[in-house]
């Protein structure tokens, strides 16, 4: 089995928050993973060298320079009433497939999966997590990764 229940996650109180509702349909397709499979594709999609964003460093791709390109600012999208992703980060991911697997990556042990029209729909419920995490879909190149300073960076995986 490869996921746990939702209702399991340590920070699962962010996808039940009266104030950004989420629909039953896109509950359904907000997949936490277990702690092995989380490291599985934590070791095999971010970084083997690191349990966790605060302590990755240059061996892995997100510690390196060269990996990021832009900086953009999302608190303050998350703190208006419209619901749309900042306009930079919708841009840069203009190419993902709604239907595309989406990974949002907290740390070895917490990494939950979705597509990526969910994410879109429930960014500001995942971003309530914003220590670090890294945001990569399965098949496109293209990382981000936001700050609890209301960052976040965009760049390119291997």
């Amino acid at each position: 089995m490869n996921y746990i229940n939702l209702d399991e996650l340590k920070y699962a109180w962010v996808f039940r928050f009266k104030q950004l509702p989420i629909s039953d349909d896109d509950r359904q397709h907000i997949k936490a993973m277990t702690t092995a499979r989380s490291a599985t594709l934590w070791g095999q999609f971010i970084a083997k060298h690191a349990d966790h964003p605060d302590f990755i460093d240059e061996r892995d791709w997100p510690g390196q320079s060269n990996t990021w390109q832009e900086n953009g600012n999302w608190q303050d999208a998350w703190e208006s009433d419209d619901d749309a992703l900042p306009e930079l980060l919708s841009d840069y991911l203009s190419d993902w497939q709604d239907n595309a697997t989406v990974y949002f990556c907290n740390s070895r042990k917490q990494v939950i999966e979705t597509r990526f029209d969910v994410f879109i729909r429930c960014w500001k419920n995942f971003l309530m997590m914003d220590d670090g995490p890294l945001l990569i879909a399965k098949k496109a190149k293209q990382a981000v990764q936001f700050f609890p300073d209301g960052s976040y960076r965009l760049g390119l995986r291997p």
